[in-house]
């Protein structure tokens, strides 16, 4: 059996598709929503799951470390590529890791540099998707695109991560599963973006959905940052990802949080450290329950009701 497992975000679908365009094979496919990093539990909870081929893109190896080391004793063959904070890498024969948790590369990057650049136009979607605009830029340079095209990637990464946010996939317009599986058959994201109706439907969700969060007020500033609170509906959390990366490029050096209500007196917290200095965003987010992710943008699934004012203490001493 084969499995790919991928977070279900721009950059987790954009590193599979680009592995599959090089490597085919028919795979069960296992993902969720963005923030649902624990996906190996899905694997590791089935006893038949042995000696199977699995490939493990853009999810936290130290968030998925038990799950990890049990599949790796059943003898499993995994492959691993992420670029978020991994702690001790096992040193086990079935596995083969690559790691790089450098703050300006994503997952889709690190899978292209593998590749040695075959399908790089699908790299700089997954960068732009990760808010890694810069290196987007760099990696589309040798590319010669037209007038316009970055543009066009720019739009299609922005949009694919911001499909990936929910609490569970009803709140998505498309499951990870069916976007990817939507992109599976072209080699060049411009085409895509030609031919697929799955373009113009998550313009217009997103479009209605930033309108609602455009006029939203941060509930605290400082000179260090803005923090931001959102209700407990589904735009709210399909926006999470976007707004937070969208603020952040308005205020380079300032942080920012999103809290967003669970409605089960928690809340799911989205940081992004400022964009001059990427550094501080995993630290803060792993104090807390729950928390986790890379320096320049991190989260917190499920911040109690009563660590709030803890969480803007650590927010204001971090920046």
């Amino acid at each position: 059996m084969n499995y790919d497992v991928f977070n279900g975000d721009a950059d987790g679908i954009c590193a599979l598709h680009q592995l599959r365009l090089a490597e085919p094979r028919q795979a069960t496919l296992i993902s969720g929503v963005k923030r649902d990093i624990r996906l190996l539990d899905k694997l590791a909870a089935d006893p038949a799951v042995q000696g199977a081929a699995i490939t493990v893109l853009d999810i936290s190896m130290d968030s998925n470390r038990e799950p990890l080391t049990v599949l790796l004793r059943r003898e499993n063959s995994i492959v691993y590529v992420d670029h978020h904070f991994a702690g001790e890498i096992p040193g086990v024969n079935n596995l083969r890791a690559t790691i790089d948790a450098d703050p300006d590369i994503c997952t889709g990057l690190i899978v292209d540099r593998l590749l040695g650049g075959r399908f790089r136009a699908w790299g700089v979607v997954a960068a732009y998707g990760d808010n890694l605009h810069g290196a987007a830029q760099r990696a589309a340079a040798p590319l010669g695109l037209a007038a316009g095209e970055p543009e066009i990637l720019r739009e299609l990464g922005e949009l694919m991560n911001y499909n990936g946010y929910g609490r569970e996939p009803a709140d998505l317009h498309l499951t990870p599963q069916e976007l990817y599986l939507a992109v599976a058959p072209y080699e060049n994201p411009l085409v895509f973006c030609r031919e697929s109706g799955v373009l113009l439907r998550l313009r217009n969700g997103y479009a209605e959905d930033m309108e609602r969060a455009r006029s939203v007020a941060p509930v605290a500033e400082s000179g260090g940052g803005r923090i931001f609170n959102f209700p407990d509906v589904a735009w709210s959390r399909r926006v999470a990802g976007v707004f937070s990366n969208e603020k952040a490029r308005e205020m380079a050096n300032k942080a920012h949080a999103l809290l967003v209500d669970n409605g089960d007196h928690t809340f799911m917290v989205s940081v992004r450290a400022p964009l001059a200095n990427k550094q501080g965003a995993a630290a803060l987010c792993r104090q807390f329950p729950t928390g986790g992710g890379r320096e320049a943008a991190a989260g917190i699934n499920a911040l109690p009701a009563a660590q709030l004012d803890d969480f803007v203490d650590a927010f204001r001493r971090t920046w």
